[in-house]
């Protein structure tokens, strides 16, 4: 989809969409409590689809109506293969590896090919070492075998992600597990998020010295219902309008949350009043739109921005390239990116979404300074579908071409 934006201001009210984090976290607390169980406000995002669809590969039936999502019994049907479609979702892939391993037997999970290309490293080592075999193909992944509890030793400095999964799996084991994070762990509130998404669902992750968590074998994930809050992540694209000029209200969030992205708050203050400088290795979601409002205002330094390369795109490099467009220039090092202060204009040529929906959305909200067109655009469906809806009834002038 091609979507054209014309200059125009943002002004009104809007409520932040459902938290990405907590509703993959609490469909899947859900969903393990084998019994009824209900969760509230999930989005119809391809993202909590392939979360959904995942949930009945493990053969857990549910219903999902009006943003509700009802657990309401299980299929004991034996499966020789149980196939797991993860779509673009790379927390989904994650999520559910060791919980299926959990199960034991074949598991086949497939996706795109820029999803199984990011790769499970962590998954492989910890599978070579118990013996589970792990077959790869071009947009699937196979596994034949069973996860056994034991230590589990894994770096901080890769996606938190595979760390959530595993505090999934190990309470189900027969025996008793620890995970102990071997460097300085640079995603600390997703760990804290899985953390407190599974103590409300009864099951405890024992933090016995900094980075290091034992967890009890034979847990019972406990039937409760759960809403999920208000996402800082795509919050911040609405409240971006506001570093530009714009006067919107976002409602439906807790600011007292444990999500690592509520740190758009201080960084927005900091690009509005002069260079920024910031570590976001706790917050990458946010790198696409810091990037963006950086390069408009006064510049800005960023560090930890390693793990851009392996999201949706290569993030930093796809801001770079279309930032260019609007006259920015942005050095992008290994684990560093610089936005210089530039002559920001309007841009010559259409951008390129690169299949990421938040690249889609931070240009968007620059281009409703200058006018642009961006190509690729369907892909705030991946978290936020009603992106250009919402923009809209703020002013913001949106005209969609589909293109065949």
């Amino acid at each position: 989809m091609r979507v054209t934006i014309e200059p125009s201001v943002a002004k009104g009210m809007a409520f932040a969409p459902p938290s990405k984090s907590y509703a993959h976290r609490m469909l899947i607390c859900a969903a393990l409590s084998r019994k009824e169980s209900s969760v509230y406000k999930i989005a119809k995002s391809e993202d909590m689809y392939a979360t959904l669809d995942c949930i009945k590969a493990l053969g857990i039936n549910y219903i999902y109506q009006r943003g509700k999502v009802c657990f309401y019994s299980n299929n004991d049907t034996e499966f020789e293969l149980r196939k797991f479609n993860c779509r673009e979702s790379g927390s989904t892939l994650r999520f559910f590896i060791p919980i299926a391993l959990a199960l034991g037997g074949v598991c086949e999970f497939s996706g795109t090919e820029r999803l199984i290309s990011r790769g499970i490293s962590v998954y492989d080592d910890i599978c070579r070492k118990q013996n589970i075999e792990v077959k790869y193909s071009k947009d699937k992944i196979t596994f034949n075998g069973k996860l056994k509890s034991g230590d589990f030793e894994i770096r901080g400095d890769i996606s938190s992600q595979f760390i959530t999964g595993l505090f999934f799996a190990l309470p189900l084991l027969n025996g008793d597990s620890t995970v102990k994070i071997t460097t300085p762990l640079e995603s600390r509130p997703y760990v804290d998020i899985t953390i407190d998404t599974l103590s409300r669902f009864g099951v405890k992750i024992e933090e016995k010295k900094k980075n290091e968590f034992y967890i009890k074998g034979n847990q019972e994930y406990i039937p409760m219902p759960a809403r999920v809050e208000g996402d800082f992540s795509n919050a911040a694209f609405l409240d971006a309008f506001n570093v530009l000029g714009g006067d919107v209200s976002v409602k439906g969030l807790r600011y007292d949350s444990l999500q690592g992205d509520r740190a758009y708050l201080e960084l927005f203050r900091e690009i509005k009043n002069g260079r920024v400088c910031a570590d976001i290795s706790s917050c990458p979601d946010l790198a696409p739109i810091l990037f963006a409002l950086s390069g408009v205002k006064n510049g800005g330094y960023f560090t930890g921005t390693r793990r851009l390369r392996i999201k949706e795109s290569d993030r930093a490099e796809a801001m770079a390239e279309e930032l260019k467009k609007f006259g920015i220039d942005v050095l992008v090092d290994e684990n560093s990116v610089e936005v210089k202060k530039s002559h920001f204009h309007a841009p010559n040529e259409a951008l390129d979404g690169h299949n990421d929906h938040r690249i889609v959305m931070a240009l968007s909200v620059i281009a409703a300074l200058t006018g642009a067109t961006i190509d690729g655009a369907q892909a705030v469906a991946k978290s936020f579908p009603t992106f250009f809806e919402v923009i809209q009834r703020l002013g913001i002038k949106v005209r969609k071409n589909e293109v065949r």
